[in-house]
């Protein structure tokens, strides 16, 4: 198995497709990059800008470029010599639009004697497959029409299956093996499973070996065929049982490189399946961590209940958010798993209780039987009147053959994923430099010895799995908590302003007002428009005044009046302008460090689009905006000598190609770890670490260090002779940090 030095995420599209990915190649390969690594190829929905909604998982996407485009992408790459990375989605099919869906098209006309019926995860046995596709003043006497062989509710089509078209549409559409509901019934009555709550996303039954073959055709031909380095594998925790999938894929594709993508709780062990490791979500939170000041925990503290009035812990939001969408938009998963103990008294409230209380994503039985325990501990604990439904639940939930353990594990991680990231983070807003997928936003920074812990774990269980500090799902760009890392340090300046600012722009929910203006700290005045589309999604995410189901306008138009202020008015704009002015310099100083330490520490560095400059990038689909690769090219081929740390993000790019083609070309030097400690009065400022003969030297907390009276006299030992590939510097034995950092905050030191 050949495992890239390093990957480069490329977000194949229309506007982008195999072609243009092809093009940039000579590009990638200037910059050090070991593998191009794609957005999923296969067919997907008409105008999908992401890739996750397959819609045939038979062909390649002809918007993104198809068999031509794959092999235009595949000869440049080998051209070269760079690999071949892949994302695919195992766990679900789109199925917004039924007609682009031969499987589910076919199930729709023909039922459960559709040949593809195994191919979806659907409860039958519930009656009709409900599509929830009407309005709320939908009438179908008066909106549902027939055409041909076919149904339509506006610009939506269904087939109708043989031998039932007689009669007036309504009849008709009482005869089918599917019913048109409302969009609302969804959230409690769907007899389909969804990823997470989208209904437009059927989930598949990979389970079932006859559907990997039929799903997978395209995916062993990449792998076998065509050679194909790696696999990036989304969501495996939709999957009824990810651990033999992933034996599959291993059959189907021995000589590839897996990857998947895993959000690992703080502490979780990744289950023992037959991959090089997950694609860098805990990586993020390490880097991110060792940068932010654990000192400024305590200010933060009474910033946020000063500003805000809530005291709740970061847990109590947690817990918070899972009962929310387990009562809301998920309440169909649960309806379903009550449905398998129709003899257990409140089991409704019991398995809620268990899905709210389960402390990671979920179990893998036999492997997490101790997270099931602590759930079940923890429910107990809060509804001890509960405990005799809870009891007669435990065993079968331990029982991995059961349907309804299966089921619960599967639905366990919906319930984190859109009661954490997609409600929690968006209501909890301390510091929201935190509140990063992967992360813990109540962990406030961790120290030298956390991080040198945490990596000699990582180079002992995963050194060929993935790190990373940005991808298409992370809620804000590496850059901009880089930014909002440096207000760990200066607490009450920040306070200072941020009360001016809540004061002087009223938003009726002071939380998400305060994660507003912290939002226009980390990223600036950008475009108007994107901040206007950040602080919709994240207050309809937020669910707490608004939501997307139910938008109240007078709460969404104060927000975005409050948005207006911060660009029209000046005195909440010029004293803004003002602090992000003075604290971009740390900022960039903390980016530096970042990227280096993500590029450098065991694992395979992944840089995502456009993040090899200074990037302000949001959440999706902010974070999907084009790269203007061929001025990246243009800079980087101009590049002589180390550029100054200004506004070009010059410098970023001069760090990311020199780390990257010392991995590519010497990757010798990166077979351990060990950690490096300075001495002197500034040696708690210095991360350091030897991986086999490359040093890696990073600044951490920017603004304490110049307050402190900078490096002074502290050293670092380096042992035998190296040069730093940034500055070509040559030092040997003990040496002045201050002379080491005297052009960058970081220096990348290869041994001689």
């Amino acid at each position: 198995m050949a495992v890239p030095s390093s990957t480069y995420r490329l977000q194949i599209r229309s506007g982008f497709n195999l072609a243009d990915a092809a093009a940039v190649t000579e590009y990638l390969s200037s910059l050090g990059v070991g593998a191009v690594y794609t957005s999923p190829l296969l067919q997907s929905a008409s105008g999908s800008e992401h890739g996750y909604d397959v819609v045939d998982p038979t062909r390649i996407d002809t918007a993104r470029g198809g068999d031509a485009g794959w092999r235009a992408l595949l000869g440049a790459a080998r051209a070269r010599r760079l690999g071949v990375v892949v994302d695919i989605v195992p766990n679900h099919l789109g199925v917004a639009d039924a007609a682009a869906n031969p499987a589910w098209w076919d199930v729709l006309r023909q039922g459960r004697q559709s040949r593809y019926a195994s191919w979806f995860d659907i409860e039958w046995t519930q009656g009709p497959l409900l599509l929830p596709v009407l309005a709320d003043n939908a009438d179908l006497a008066r909106d549902l029409t027939a055409a041909g062989d076919e149904l339509r509710y506006y610009e939506h089509r269904f087939p109708i299956a043989p031998g039932t078209g007689d009669g007036n549409p309504v009849q008709v559409h009482e005869r089918q093996h599917y019913r048109l509901v409302g969009y609302r019934h969804a959230d409690a009555e769907q007899n389909y499973r969804r990823f997470f709550a989208v209904t437009t996303l059927a989930g598949l039954r990979l389970e079932d070996p006859d559907v990997f073959a039929g799903t997978h055709q395209v995916i062993t031909r990449w792998a076998v065929a065509d050679g194909v380095d790696g696999l990036r594998v989304d969501h495996p925790d939709g999957l009824v049982d990810p651990g033999r999938y992933l034996d599959r894929l291993v059959e189907a594709a021995p000589d590839t490189w897996l990857t998947v993508e895993k959000i690992l709780e703080p502490g979780e062990a990744l289950p023992p399946w037959p991959v090089a490791g997950t694609t860098g979500y805990d990586a993020l939170a390490e880097v991110q961590a060792v940068l932010v000041d654990p000192s400024g925990e305590r200010r933060f503290d009474a910033i946020y209940h000063e500003l805000t009035g809530d005291r709740r812990s970061f847990a109590d939001h947690v817990e918070a958010g899972k009962r929310f969408v387990a009562s809301t938009i998920l309440r169909a998963e649960v309806n379903r798993l009550v449905r398998l103990v129709p003899y257990v008294a409140r089991a409704t409230e019991a398995l809620t209780e268990l899905l709210v209380g389960f402390p990671v994503y979920r179990s893998y039985l036999p492997f997490g039987a101790e997270h099931l325990a602590k759930a079940i501990q923890t429910a107990g604990g809060r509804r001890p009147d509960l405990s005799d439904s809870i009891a007669a639940l435990a065993s079968r939930l331990g029982d991995p053959p059961d349907e309804l353990c299966a089921r619960f594990q599967q639905t366990s991680g919906a319930v984190m994923a859109k009661g954490v990231e997609d409600t929690a983070y968006y209501r909890y807003t301390r510091f929201i430099a935190l509140n990063e997928v992967g992360g813990d936003p109540g962990r406030f920074g961790a120290d030298l010895q956390a991080f040198h812990a945490a990596q000699h774990a990582r180079q002992v269980a995963s050194p060929l799995g993935m790190t990373t500090l940005s991808t298409h799902d992370t809620k804000r760009g590496e850059d901009v908590r880089a930014r909002l890392a440096v207000l760990a340090e200066l607490p009450d300046e920040w306070s200072a302003l941020v009360h001016g600012l809540m004061a002087g722009a009223l938003v009726p929910n002071a939380a998400f007002g305060y994660l507003l203006w912290q939002t226009f700290v980390g990223v600036g005045f950008i475009a108007r428009d994107r901040m206007h589309a950040y602080a919709e999604k994240a207050m309809r995410e937020a669910s707490d005044g608004t939501s997307w189901t139910d938008p109240d306008p007078a709460f969404e138009s104060a927000v975005h009046a409050a948005v207006d202020a911060g660009y029209d008015l000046p005195m909440l704009h010029d004293p803004l302008a003002d602090f992000i002015a003075r604290i971009t310099p740390h900022g960039w100083s903390n980016s530096l460090s970042q990227k280096l330490l993500a590029l450098t520490m065991p694992g395979v560095p992944d840089v995502y689009q456009g993040t090899e400059l200074w990037e302000d990038a949001l959440v999706d689909p902010d974070n999907r905006r084009p790269v203007p690769f061929a001025e990246h090219a243009a800079l980087l081929s101009s590049l002589s000598f180390p550029p100054p740390v200004d506004h070009t993000g010059a410098a970023k790019l001069w760090l990311v190609s020199r780390a990257l083609r010392l991995r590519r070309d010497a990757p010798v030097l990166f077979t351990g770890y060990t950690p490096l400690r300075a001495d002197g009065p500034a040696a708690d400022y210095v991360v350091a670490f030897d991986r086999g003969g490359a040093v890696t030297v990073a600044t951490r907390l920017p603004v304490g260090l110049q307050r402190s009276g900078g490096w002074r006299d502290t050293t670092i030992t380096l042992g035998a002779g190296h040069i730093d590939v940034l500055t070509g510097r040559r030092y040997t034995g003990a040496v002045p940090v201050a002379e080491v950092l005297s052009t960058y905050p970081v220096a990348l030191l290869a041994a001689e």
